[in-house]
């Protein structure tokens, strides 16, 4: 079992920024990947970025150039860096994690851009 517990969200006005956290509550190196996800009103989830147990990173199209992920080691924590917000970035976002080829995910932080 994997608990995963996220931080960061808030309403943030266009063009501002917002890092999220997501602790495991075990090694991120026991874990495949980690990564984000997030679910727009009357959207499906949709996925924004992954870092893998090696340390390779991805990101949405949608999302390159402005998002970053990143992780912490010591503390098995996962961030999300996320710069020049833009209306459409407005969600809900939730950490995922892939341990022995099983998904965990945590409860979901609200972002909303928005003036």
């Amino acid at each position: 079992q994997v608990q995963l517990v996220e931080s960061g969200g808030g309403l943030v006005q266009p063009g501002g920024s917002l890092r999220l956290s997501c602790t495991a509550s075990r090694s991120i190196f026991s874990l495949r990947a980690m990564g984000w996800y997030r679910q727009a009103p009357g959207k499906q989830r949709e996925w924004v970025a992954t870092i893998t147990s090696s340390g390779n990173t991805n990101a949405a199209d949608s999302v390159k150039g402005r998002f970053t992920i990143s992780r912490d080691n010591a503390k098995n924590t996962v961030y999300l860096q996320m710069n020049s917000l833009e209306p459409e970035d407005t969600a809900v976002y939730y950490c995922h994690a892939d341990y022995a080829f099983r998904d965990f995910w945590g409860q979901g932080t609200q972002v909303t851009v928005s003036t």
